[in-house]
């Protein structure tokens, strides 16, 4: 498999083609309508753009398709035209053939008559010379049949031609060149556009893609979402607790075939699979305990440790399989999170942004969801999407806005493979969901829905 950075560098596939005002509801006002994805079925990340009102580009590419089909019909004219010559040279060739063999074969008829005057065994030789020409009869009227056919084929292409020809005057004669640049330039201006698209709200679930198959049934893999382009170590942590060893690989291509670069060895175990690597540092809870640990890879040391106040811990509030999942740290578009239950909420979810520093709690959302009934989640944009079990049939069940403060109950189903998942976390900068699914390490693409607003808008 390659690395990250080349299944997931983006693919931008924009609908240049215009919109038929008879088969849409959207207007010239509304705005661009962005449907954005980390990656379609062969590793793409894929941006679907939806143009707010027709241009002069929605008949590029019809034109330029136009005028290929007008070269391939000229070039096989051209080669027509050849193979006529050829054969018009051959056929005049047999038919000179053709007079000789008529000619001979009356010859042969009237010595034929008059054999009784002849010796034997020149007529004898005659008859065998006839018979060598006789298999030339079907050739020549094989000849006679693709002459025909090749002079149809050639008035053919001339309708053809005159066809297209009008076709492209009517829609006129554009400088094609010209044409191709404004293509590269809207391309430009939307791979910009797409540089700032940040947040949307998830629609779709795809995948997984299965990268490799190891270590026990619970685990954690990740890689860090504010890492530069050329930056793509993955971590990895094993099993959900009295394990203290993170493993690290340059590259997803390193971390499939099992080449290590560095091992950390961290001063306290871990509790459950729901790690965050941030900004160059590990996020995790440590064992037996609602602390949350900063450890800095670089530095090779512990930068912050903080302990998050009402956390229920040690599988208090755990998700639905267990395993000291009690807090779960994340990171998205917006910031660091945790993810965790109280006694005060009535174990149910409490949402609360940290400071990645000094990891206090800038902000904190209570929800009405039990945190024991949820499978997994993550955030996206500030909204933290539930799934409603960790085994087959799971789907994102319930969604919590940061931003309005609201909820809403979704049906977003996705493929749970391997029938657990104790693992999933969603990376802002991959637009992809890493998840642990019962020993192996999968990504799933995430679509997500955008409206850009048009200067008309404001």
């Amino acid at each position: 498999m390659q690395a990250r950075s080349s299944f997931l560098n983006l693919l931008l596939l924009s609908l240049l083609a215009g919109l038929d005002p008879s088969k849409t509801q959207i207007s010239p006002k509304e705005g661009w309508q962005v449907y954005s994805s980390a990656q379609d079925p062969d590793g793409r990340c894929i941006c679907t753009v939806v143009a707010p009102e027709q241009n002069l580009c929605s008949r590029d590419a019809k034109s330029r398709q136009l005028r290929q089909l007008l070269e391939k019909v000229q070039n096989m004219s051209q080669s027509i035209e050849v193979l006529n010559l050829r054969t018009q040279r051959d056929f005049q060739y047999v038919l000179k053939m053709e007079t000789q063999m008529k000619g001979l074969k009356a010859k042969f008829r009237q010595i034929e008559d008059d054999r009784k005057t002849l010796m034997t065994k020149h007529f004898q030789e005659l008859k065998e010379k006839m018979d060598e020409l006789l298999p030339l009869i079907p050739v020549l009227e094989q000849y006679k049949t693709d002459a025909k056919l090749i002079t149809q084929f050639k008035e053919e292409i001339r309708n053809l031609s005159s066809v297209l020809t009008g076709i492209q005057e009517e829609i006129g004669a554009y400088d094609y060149e010209e044409l191709h640049q404004r293509v590269l330039s809207l391309e430009t201006r939307l791979r910009d556009c797409m540089k700032k698209l940040t947040c949307g709200k998830l629609m779709k679930i795809t995948g997984p893609i299965t990268v490799k198959t190891s270590g026990t049934r619970f685990g954690a893999w990740m890689t860090d979402p504010l890492a530069s382009e050329k930056n793509n170590r993955v971590w990895y942590m094993d099993s959900y607790t009295n394990n203290k060893i993170v493993r690290e690989y340059k590259s997803i291509a390193d971390f499939v075939s099992g080449a290590e670069s560095r091992t950390y060895n961290l001063p306290f175990k871990w509790a459950g699979t729901n790690h965050v690597v941030y900004n160059g540092s590990l996020y995790f809870n440590k064992y037996q305990s609602n602390i949350i640990i900063k450890y800095s890879f670089d530095l090779g040391r512990v930068l912050a440790q903080r302990s998050l106040e009402y956390a229920g811990f040690h599988n208090v509030y755990p998700y639905t399989w267990g395993g000291f999942s009690d807090i779960d740290l994340m990171a998205d578009e917006i910031g660091l999170w945790a993810v965790y239950a109280t006694n005060q909420n009535a174990g149910n979810i409490v949402i609360s942004q940290l400071n990645q520093d000094t990891l206090e709690v800038m902000k904190s959302w209570s929800t009405g969801y039990p945190k024991r009934s949820a499978g997994e989640s993550f955030m996206i944009c500030g909204t933290l999407y539930v799934t409603n079990s960790h085994l087959t049939g799971a789907k994102v069940y319930y969604s919590y806005s940061t931003k309005t403060s609201t909820y809403e109950y979704t049906d977003i189903p996705f493929h749970n493979q391997y029938f657990h998942i104790s693992m999933l976390d969603y990376n802002a900068r991959d637009r992809a969901l890493y998840a642990w699914n019962n020993g192996h390490q999968v990504l799933f693409n995430v679509t997500l829905f955008h409206i850009i607003k048009t200067e008309d808008d404001t």
